[in-house]
């Protein structure tokens, strides 16, 4: 997996939430999330720590693989 938004759709998909469900846990919109799967959009640094923690992932791994 060589990109943020691939790294990101597989562990939400591991954990078996939506992109909604994600989204309503971390305090953003589903299309947010939607954004950094599809096309990569930034994202601040403390929505992606969010997005690590709900996942339980490493925050350097989602980031830079």
């Amino acid at each position: 997996m060589d990109t943020l938004g691939k790294r990101l759709a597989a562990a939400r998909e591991k954990k078996g939430l939506s992109q909604a469900a994600l989204a309503k846990r971390v305090g953003a919109g589903q299309s947010t999330i939607a954004s950094i799967e599809s096309r990569n959009k930034d994202a601040s640094g403390l929505l992606l720590l969010r997005i690590a923690r709900v996942l339980g992932v490493d925050l350097v791994w989602l980031i830079e693989g």
